[in-house]
């Protein structure tokens, strides 16, 4: 492995992230083994880029857009994607932009997208109950969030799997030609989207955002994909992989299934202890200037990548970190929907919908259990994900 000239030989550590493991496994275990080393990990991986492991790092490193840029959130850098909008932008820029989402994330407008959530998550499941089984990504995961998502995008619902299809190739990647042809799928679809909406505006969150006043201006071409780009990947993907993790938990602990089927007020509680243990995301931040970082020669222009659960699963932030308890206090203190500038401006949303599902599901389905003859699958890269859960119940 090449080791840079300012990367001690302790810090160097042989970790893809988007393979951290043998295919299927459990990537929360693989990334939880890197706690047994220096706070700063550098692997040669992906072009070569630091890794966080202290849970009070990730957070003050999220936190720090005056030291960690925000300009490129993803490893490896790719220059032929649109720039995230607002997601890979520091202040002041930052602001303006986040503000145009604002109207689709009001308490009114949740209030109105999770009451549409919950007629379709009734619907959902009542279809599904009687069948004794299903296989929960395609079947309930990827229907509820993501076409309560095409709906705020005004995307006709044909659209739906080949988007998630290219979504899925770009976060995991299951080898190179395929994170390619994603991104290339993507890119197309998004520069039709974004010209679509210009010449022919809907009453929709993009059509709005795309005429909304930003300091005497519109967005330009660039931020408008990005604009677009950002919705697509955050709105088609992580609720959908966070509900995955929920139900797989769920599946395989009665226990604690049990204690939400005779309890739903413990509910709420619950999603932000699901929330924390199954920290999905994994963001990336550019340094800024040369520094000196918990032991670690940080060169400007590098990459450092910090992992929501590595913040989850420290012992140092929460006690007993690995250990799922519903009664915890702190667990709202999780990192899944990011710290600082860049927290998730559609988490009251993303909460809504985790919170239907588990209410609307246990309630008709409270009795359901892996299928032992059709395994889970998991797979992992810039988020993690379950893309494959077989249930059977009754």
């Amino acid at each position: 492995m090449t080791l840079p000239s300012h990367v001690h030989p302790d810090q160097l550590i042989d970790f893809n992230f988007y393979h951290p493991c043998a295919a299927g496994g459990d990537p929360f275990v693989a990334w939880n083994a890197l706690r047994d080393g220096p706070a700063m990990r550098w692997t040669p991986h992906n072009g070569g880029h630091w890794i966080a492991t202290r849970g009070e790092d990730i957070k003050a490193i999220l936190s720090d857009w005056e030291r960690f840029s925000s300009s490129s959130a993803f490893i490896p850098p790719n220059p032929a994607r649109p720039r995230g909008v607002p997601l890979e932008y520091d202040p002041p820029e930052h602001a303006p932009l986040r503000k145009i989402l604002l109207p689709a994330f009001t308490p009114a407008a949740v209030k109105r997208w999770s009451e549409e959530a919950r007629v379709l998550a009734i619907e959902l499941v009542e279809t599904l109950a009687p069948k004794g089984g299903c296989e929960f990504i395609t079947d309930f995961a990827q229907m509820l969030p993501i076409v309560i998502f095409l709906r705020i995008l005004d995307l006709p619902m044909e659209d739906r799997e080949p988007l998630l299809a290219a979504v899925n190739a770009n976060l995991r990647p299951a080898d190179a030609a395929s994170g390619a042809a994603g991104r290339a799928y993507m890119n197309a679809y998004i520069a039709a989207l974004v010209a679509d909406r210009t010449a022919n505006p809907r009453d929709d969150l993009l059509s709005q955002a795309l005429k909304a006043d930003i300091g005497g201006r519109v967005l330009n071409e660039a931020e408008a994909r990005g604009l677009a780009s950002g919705l697509l990947g955050g709105g088609l993907d992580t609720v959908t992989a966070t509900m995955g993790w929920a139900a797989l938990f769920l599946a395989e602990n009665p226990e604690h299934r049990a204690q939400l089927v005779a309890d739903p007020a413990r509910i709420p509680k619950a999603i932000e202890e699901l929330l924390r243990r199954f920290a999905v995301p994994n963001i990336a931040r550019v340094v800024r200037d040369d520094i000196d970082y918990q032991g670690a020669a940080l060169k400007a222009g590098e990459q450092v990548l910090m992992s929501a659960c590595m913040h989850s699963m420290d012992p140092e932030v929460f006690a007993d970190p690995l250990t799922v308890d519903f009664g915890r206090r702190d667990s709202y203190k999780h990192a899944s929907f990011s710290f600082g500038n860049h927290r998730c401006i559609g988490a009251p949303l993303a909460t809504q919908e985790i919170r239907i599902f588990l209410e609307e599901w246990l309630q008709r389905i409270p009795d359901f259990r892996l299928n032992p003859n059709d395994l889970p699958v998991r797979a992992t890269g810039i988020v993690h994900g379950v893309t494959r859960l077989p249930l059977v119940w009754g």
